[in-house]
């Protein structure tokens, strides 16, 4: 046996079996040590069962030292109260897996290295712990058994393997583990009860068969960059908690740094939860949870999710790729976010039920199977500054009782509505931006709906469209509709006042029957329809409002319509007023100007329109006679002039303008033989215009109309737009007088069939295809009505050359094909800029030299859409201002006008000019950065749409 005295633990004594000048055991070497020795232990299993009650130093002397419990299920070591042990580098094994191998029932304990191997870890009572780098495996119900309010900190540990949980921590305890992992625990990967706290930092849990974090009452927990993955449940569940202090809440205590403890609640930073079997993060019951700066991904269930009482809240946080609702708050819950990212959700994005309370702020929305964003119940959801879209359903979808309030946010990219609400859902929206959505905003709930300066561009269908309820829309602009501008449908009770609506492919505004909409100073301009169409038994008010350049008459009364039109300005348009029979409106001072069909006098005439005429003995163009009717006089020269005037202000297009210009002298030459009673040689007006997308074909067959009636050879001059839908019906019986309608509704002036080879394609392969009618009705139409209708017809040059051999009747009649060409860069340039001009925007002479470099190197493949393509730049570029503009707290009028090179859009192009090892020119193509971009599945639409 041997003994040494040393200097900073006193004295040593040594371990070793079967050496005469060792201990032979442990107990011995323990029963002869004083407090504050130390034993020195050599390699080797010693089974004993050791009950510290000094100050003792054991430490493995070289090589592995395990510590065995000789059976019955006693622990191998237990400290005592009043103890104090230092343990360096020792194994312990207990007697049985599901009982403790090492008990620590008080004093203060300091583990370096070494662990256990079978059994569990328990502290309890006043005991104190510090473990570093130690291995703690083989136990079942728990790895380790925290319940103590002495202080426990496990650094650099590994608990693996548990069969049951990982850690369990109850009590008051105070548990602090720091670069420690818990692996493949087979339930929760740590368990924390009653009033304990525990912080976590820079730790793994992983693999665990529950939760990876379960928390119960009134525990708390801080973790700081620590990761939860791959968990058989939630990677964080909170039964309960206590509450988080303001001062450690990133929302009431903004600036503040990290919290050094755990003192309510449960906080995360700089945390990834991953691959979780259910909710990344799931807060039930009175739990308070806050999240700054984390990532949840890959989960099968939500990101996160809020229920019953709780509240969550998230700063700076991304939820990515979850099978269910990213955020989920239901019963009385309160979910807030700010500056957080969603995408790619297998469901919705954002999923509110019950009378959950949500509150999103500067986040984003994005790639979500179902609606980004979906309220239900009596949810009460507040979105702020949020952008969301890219889904095949509704950017926003609010039904049941359900209540949304919203303050500039961006919808793109939405197969269904941009903002769709149904049920009793009410809506309170200010700057709300709609693009390219099949609807921009249904409104069809009986709830208040409140809209403010709102902005809907490029919708498929109608921009916004109004059902039952009470609405008010103040402001805003819709801009490209493919439908109609503004619809009221029966039902809704709709005040609409200063809205500017441009470019509807169809009516700027429906008003269908049982609609009584009172709508004020709206600004409709260039819709391809009316302006303003009121269905049969539809009624309204509508004031100082202006309609310019629209395709059809711009105001059309359907049967027994009975609006009241205060204050009307007409411009611009072939028609202002058409009735059907029946129709009773109350017309009040309204005027026309440069309308060739007017029932309305000009403005600021200085007599009325009738009795000029009677004192000049001649009706002036467009003047009511006495019968209420209207007397069109021929256009004069001058309008002829205006018009090839306005023909030859459009951008590109010269190869057409000759031809316009050539068919108006051949024209003119035929008028003045038959005047001169000469035989006009043979004319077809009918032509065919060959060009690939948005080279402008459908602009110059409305001008072609107009010019054909002004010099006399047509009525009207008017123009109808159809495709294939509108001349082929679906049944035998159906296509001829399909037809027959919609060229009857051109009579007088152009009907214009776009995409003509859709009835005559190149590989049909026959069957109930009713096309061939269509064509033929036609054919004989036009022999029938040869003086009273020019038809067009467009599409792309190769398949209309096979159109027009389809039939001999075609090959007859269309003997005249004006060629479309693309547009080149200075074209596209022109027109990038024209929309700049229009739209009270400046381009800088570097935003003009990057915009050539861009359309230089476009790909003109199939996706180009030439005239289109400079539209959809011009809005990218505001886009882009807006988003880099938004970032100067006071911008200056220049700066809201000013386009630079930072807005043109970024184009990838190759390295080298393709097949010639050439280097791409850069200088006028520089790289620009981006701007800052349970669950219920949509309906199948909204309300059906009124061009």
């Amino acid at each position: 046996m041997t003994t040494a005295e040393h200097p900073d633990t006193g004295t040593v004594h040594t371990v070793a079996a079967g050496h005469p000048a060792a201990h032979a055991t442990l107990g011995a070497a323990l029963h002869a040590a004083a407090p504050g020795d130390e034993i020195r232990i050599a390699p080797g299993t010693y089974e004993e069962a050791l009950r510290i009650d000094r100050d003792v130093v054991l430490r493995a002397d070289g090589g592995t030292v395990t510590l065995a419990a000789p059976g019955g299920g006693a622990p191998a070591l237990e400290v005592l109260p009043g103890a104090r042990l230092t343990l360096d580098g020792l194994t312990v094994r207990g007697g049985a897996a599901d009982r403790p191998a090492v008990l620590l029932s008080g004093g203060v304990t300091h583990w370096h290295g070494g662990g256990t191997d079978r059994g569990r870890l328990e502290v309890l009572r006043e005991a104190a712990l510090t473990m570093t780098g130690a291995r703690l495996t083989g136990a079942a119900l728990a790895g380790a058994l925290i319940r103590t309010i002495g202080a426990v900190r496990l650094t650099d540990c590994t608990l693996e393997g548990a069969q049951g949980t990982g850690v369990v921590v109850g009590g008051d305890s105070r548990l602090e583990l720091t670069g420690t992992r818990i692996k493949g625990a087979t339930g929760s990967g740590v368990r924390v009860r009653e009033n304990a706290r525990i912080v976590l930092r820079d730790c793994l849990i992983d693999g665990a068969g529950r939760s990876g974090l379960l928390f119960e009452d009134r525990s708390a927990a801080l973790l700081v960059d620590c990761r939860i993955r791959d968990c058989g449940g939630e990677a964080v569940r909170v039964l309960d908690s206590s509450p988080v202090p303001p001062d450690s809440d990133p929302y009431e205590a903004a600036g503040s740094e990290t919290p050094a403890q755990a003192d309510g609640g449960l906080l995360l930073y700089g945390c990834e939860l991953a691959g979780a079997g259910a909710d990344a993060l799931h807060v039930a019951g009175s739990g308070d949870a806050v999240l700054d700066g984390c990532v949840l991904r890959d989960g099968d269930g939500s990101g996160a999710t809020a229920g019953e009482r709780a509240r969550v809240r998230l700063a700076d946080t991304r939820i990515v790729r979850t099978t269910a609702a990213a955020l989920t708050a239901h019963g009385t819950a309160r979910l807030e976010a700010r500056g957080t990212t969603v995408r790619g959700s297998a469901a919705n994005g954002v999923l509110a039920t019950g009378s959950a309370t949500v509150l999103l702020t500067d986040g984003e929305v994005s790639d979500c199977r179902y609606s980004a964003v979906h309220a239900g119940g009596e949810a009460a959801l507040t979105l702020t500054r949020l952008r969301a879209g890219t889904t095949p359903e509704h950017g926003l979808h609010a039904v049941a009782d359900s209540r949304l309030t919203l303050t500039e946010v961006h919808l793109t990219d939405c197969g269904m509505s941009g903002l769709d609400l149904s049920g009793t859902a009410a809506a309170e929206a200010a700057h709300l931006s709609v693009v390219r959505c099949r609807n921009g905003v249904v409104a069809g709930s009986g709830g208040t709906v409140r809209l403010t300066g709102c902005t809907v561009t490029d919708a498929e269908r109608a921009g916004l469209t109004f059902g039952g309820g009470e609405a008010e829309l103040t402001g805003g602009r819709i801009l490209r509709a493919g439908t109609a501008g503004l619809v009221f449908q029966g039902g809704a009770t709709v005040r609409a006042t200063d809205v500017e609506i441009t470019e509807a492919a169809g009516s700027g505004m429906v008003v269908a029957a049982g609609a009584a909409p009172d709508v004020r100073a709206v600004r409709i301009h260039r819709p391809g329809k009316n302006g303003l169409i009121v269905d049969a038994k539809g009624a309204g008010s509508f004031e100082d409002c202006e309609i310019t350049g629209p395709g059809f008459p711009a105001v059309h009364l359907g049967e027994a319509a009975a609006p009241v039109l205060s204050r009307i300005r007409v411009q611009d348009a072939d028609a202002d007023l058409s009735t059907e029979d029946g129709a009773e409106p109350q017309v009040r001072d309204c005027v026309s100007w440069r309308v060739e069909d007017a029932r309305w006098p000009a403005p600021f005439a200085p007599v009325p329109a009738t009795a000029a005429a009677a004192a000049s003995g001649a009706q002036s163009v467009g003047a009511p006679s006495g019968d209420g009717t209207t007397t069109t006089v021929p256009p004069t020269e001058a309008d002829l002039d205006d018009l090839l005037g306005e023909l030859h202000e459009l951008i590109g297009l010269d190869r057409v303008k000759q031809d316009v210009a050539s068919l108006v002298k051949l024209m003119r030459m035929v008028q003045r033989r038959e005047a001169a009673g000469l035989a006009a040689p043979p004319l077809s007006r009918h032509l065919v215009f060959a060009g690939n997308p948005g080279t402008g074909k459908t602009t110059v067959a409305r001008l072609y109309g107009r010019i054909l009636a002004a010099v006399g050879l047509l009525e009207k001059g008017h123009l109808v737009e159809a495709d294939r839908s509108a001349l082929v019906g679906e049944y035998v019986g159906h296509t001829g007088p399909k037809t027959q309608r919609v060229f009857m509704e051109a009579m007088g002036g152009v009907l214009f069939i776009d995409e003509a080879y859709s009835l005559a394609p190149a590989h049909a392969t026959g069957g109930n295809d009713f096309a061939q009618e269509a064509i033929a009705t036609l054919v004989k139409l036009m022999e029938d009505h040869r003086d009273a209708v020019v038809v067009i017809v467009a599409g792309y040059p190769v398949e209309m050359e096979h159109f027009i051999d389809s039939n001999p009747g075609l090959a007859s009649r269309f003997n005249r094909t004006l060629l479309f060409e693309d547009y080149g860069t200075e074209d596209l340039v022109q027109i990038v800029e024209q929309h700049a001009a229009a739209h009270q925007y400046e381009l800088t002479d570097a935003a003009r030299d990057t915009l050539v470099g861009y359309f230089d190197h476009v790909p003109r493949d199939g996706r180009f859409g030439n005239g289109r393509s400079a539209r959809q730049t011009f809005q990218a570029m505001t886009e882009r201002q807006a988003y880099r503009v938004a970032e100067n707290d006071s911008p200056s009028e220049a700066d809201l006008r000013t386009l630079s090179q930072l807005d043109v859009p970024e184009l990838d192009v190759p390295a080298e000019l393709p097949g010639t090892g050439v280097p791409q020119p850069q200088s006028q193509l520089q790289p620009q950065s981006q701007p800052p971009s349970q669950s219920y599945p949509s309906g199948p639409g909204g309300p059906v749409q009124r061009a």
